[in-house]
């Protein structure tokens, strides 16, 4: 059954994911960097909610296979677009993080070995490609710790939590700047965005359009679209 909350997090994350890329098209905007930094958490909780939908004895079946075919064709498909955004960023688009992420995942939740070796496969590629990947090894370990925040709830949740700041401290400037009014603000936004997403996740909105297998293409085709308007407007 389809979750009116999980469908809105995801378009919360979208949006936040659109403002955070309009500032290729007006770089002085430094509040939508900001509003951002709300975006993967909430990515990566929906993530999260998707994978805890089915039980930890679940084996490896063509429900898997539909979540990560898509992830794995867009992964592809979305990097030359993200180039053309961003030709001078140093990691690859959120793509390979998000993929990554599902993996390590359903490696926590499924008990399956083939699964926990998949995740323990994910777990070494983000360890290693950490400064290739948006947001590091925090990333990664974004939406599986997700898992065990609602599994056993309560304190466990500052997990994700601490994780979407990590993620953050992969930026440079950020880094290099931790004294910065400017820093400790999108810290905050990057800490709350769990919390933010859990209360919409039980919010009572029902009637929300659903966000389906077309979100994947959202990405990849944004980009393109931002670029291009960018181009049109010099």
């Amino acid at each position: 059954m389809r979750s009116g909350g999980l469908d809105l997090v995801k378009w919360v994350a979208m949006l936040a994911m659109v403002a955070d890329h309009l500032r290729f098209l007006w770089p002085q905007a430094h509040g939508l960097f900001v509003v951002g930094r709300l975006a993967f958490p909430l990515f990566c909780l929906a993530m999260a909610m998707n994978v805890v939908r089915r039980g930890p004895d679940t084996l490896l079946d063509r429900h898997h296979g539909r979540y990560l075919g898509p992830m794995l064709l867009f992964t592809v498909l979305s990097e030359p677009a993200y180039r053309w955004l961003d030709s001078g960023s140093t990691t690859f688009s959120i793509m390979p993080t998000l993929l990554l992420g599902l993996l390590l995942a359903w490696g926590v939740q499924h008990t399956q070995l083939a699964t926990r070796l998949l995740g323990l496969v994910a777990l070494g590629a983000g360890w290693a490609g950490s400064p290739y990947l948006m947001y590091g090894l925090p990333g990664v370990l974004l939406p599986a710790v997700c898992v065990l925040g609602h599994r056993y709830g309560g304190r466990m949740w500052l997990v994700p939590c601490l994780s979407a700041v990590a993620g953050n401290l992969t930026n440079s400037w950020l880094m290099t700047h931790l004294s910065a009014p400017f820093t400790w603000v999108t810290l905050t936004v990057a800490a709350v965005a769990i919390p933010v997403g859990n209360g919409l996740l039980h919010s009572r909105w029902r009637r929300v359009p659903a966000v389906g297998r077309w979100g994947y293409g959202f990405y990849p085709l944004h980009l393109l679209l931002i670029k291009a308007a960018g181009i049109l407007q010099l």
